[in-house]
């Protein structure tokens, strides 16, 4: 039977990396979490007293600007670590 043949090249090993760990600024947190708590009550105070002043003239708007602060509000949690 014949010999199989003998691996002339080591196997490739990528050198290792001391990994840095990576923190959130300060900020981000509170930032996240007053966005979501803004974009609700935004939301809530249209539909409990839409005769407010600022949210009167805005109409239906209010809901694009309520959902968009929540929407802020997750797309800066993939941020936090």
């Amino acid at each position: 039977m014949p010999k199989s043949k003998v691996r002339k090249k080591a196997v490739y090993t990528p050198p290792k990396r001391a990994q840095a760990v990576k923190t959130s600024p300060r900020w981000l947190a509170p930032l996240m979490v007053t966005c979501w708590i803004v974009g609700i009550l935004w939301i809530a105070v249209y539909y409990i007293a839409p005769q407010t002043p600022g949210i009167e003239t805005l109409g239906n708007w209010n809901l694009l600007v309520g959902f968009g602060l929540i929407i802020l509000g997750v797309i800066l949690s993939t941020r936090w670590r």
